[in-house]
C-alpha cells in the first residue's frame, strides 16, 4: 500500500517467457498488495512461469488482443479491490523499479492517471527507440496535444497508472481489442477532465521487447489521428462517438 491506498500491478502478456522473471524482480513488491497477469494466447512458458512466480493468472484461450488484454486487467484489479491500478508491460521494456513512484503520484491526490515518458529526460534514443518511432512519436503527440488541448509529453507510452475511479468512469468497453486501445483511453481521460501526470522514464529496445512492425505502427498511427479528430469535433459538438458518450459502455466488474 502507498498512503492507504491498495495497489495492484497488472501484466498484459503476449510470449513474455523470456523477460518475465527479470521484469517481476524488479517491481519494488513491498508497496504492491496483488499481481496479476493476463495471458493472450501465448505460444511459450508465459503461463507456467507466472504461476511458479506466485502471479494471480488469466488466461485467454485464444489472442484477443491488446485492448482486450487490458480491459481484462483492468476488471480483475477492479474485482480485487485495487485502489491504484499500475500496467507494466512484462518486456522489460519499462522500469518496473518506477511502479511505486507512479502509484505515488495518484496516491498523492494530485493526479489520476500517471504515465511513464520516454521522451522526458531524453533518454528514448538512447535507449534504443527506432529514429523513424521517435520521429512518429513527436508528430502524432504534437498532433494530439493540439487538438485535445492538452500539453503530454507523449501519448504512447505503454507504462501507465489509473485510480480505481477512472477505471470505472471511462466507457472503456466501446475501445478497441487492439493497440488503438491505449490512445483511446487517454483520450477518454481527458475528455472527463481527470489529471494526468507524467514521470520520465528509461527505455529498452531490445530483442526480447514487444513491438509492432512498421505496417502495424502506419495503422496504428492513422488511428491516433482518427482519435484525435474525432475528440476534436467532438467538442465542437459536431458528431457523438460512443467512445466519449456518458451513455457508452464501462467495464463489467
Amino acid at each position: 500500500m502507498i498512503e492507504g491506498k491498495r495497489i495492484v500491478v497488472v501484466f498484459p502478456a503476449y510470449n513474455a517467457e523470456r523477460t518475465l522473471v527479470q521484469t517481476h524482480a524488479d517491481i519494488p513488491q513491498q508497496y504492491v498488495d496483488e499481481m496479476v497477469l493476463v495471458d493472450d494466447g501465448s505460444h511459450d512458458g508465459t503461463v507456467e512461469l507466472a504461476q511458479r512466480l506466485g502471479i494471480k493468472t488469466i488466461v485467454h484461450e485464444k489472442n484477443m488482443g491488446y485492448g482486450a488484454n487490458q480491459k481484462t486487467c483492468y476488471r480483475e484489479a477492479l474485482r480485487l479491490g485495487a485502489d491504484i491500478v499500475v500496467m507494466v508491460h512484462p518486456d522489460y521494456q519499462y522500469s518496473p523499479k518506477l511502479v511505486s513512484a507512479m502509484a505515488s503520484l495518484i496516491a498523492s491526490g494530485h493526479y489520476d492517471v500517471a504515465l511513464g515518458s520516454r521522451i522526458l529526460g531524453g533518454g528514448a534514443l538512447k535507449g534504443g527507440m527506432p529514429p523513424y518511432k521517435y520521429v512518429a512519436n513527436r508528430f502524432l503527440t504534437l498532433v494530439q496535444n493540439l487538438l485535445c488541448g492538452a500539453k503530454l509529453s507523449e501519448y504512447h507510452t505503454g507504462f501507465r497508472a489509473f485510480s480505481a475511479n477512472v477505471l470505472r468512469s471511462l466507457p472503456l468497453e466501446e475501445n478497441s481489442d487492439d493497440f488503438i486501445f491505449d490512445n483511446q483511453m487517454l483520450a477518454q481521460a481527458l475528455w472527463q477532465g481527470f489529471a494526468i501526470g507524467e514521470i520520465s522514464c528509461p527505455t529498452r529496445y531490445m530483442e526480447e521487447a514487444s513491438s509492432i512492425n512498421f505496417r502495424r505502427s502506419v495503422v496504428y498511427g492513422f488511428g491516433v489521428l482518427g482519435v484525435s479528430l474525432s475528440f476534436a469535433l467532438a467538442k465542437l459538438h459536431l458528431i457523438a462517438p460512443r467512445i466519449f458518450s456518458p451513455e457508452g459502455s464501462r467495464l463489467r466488474i
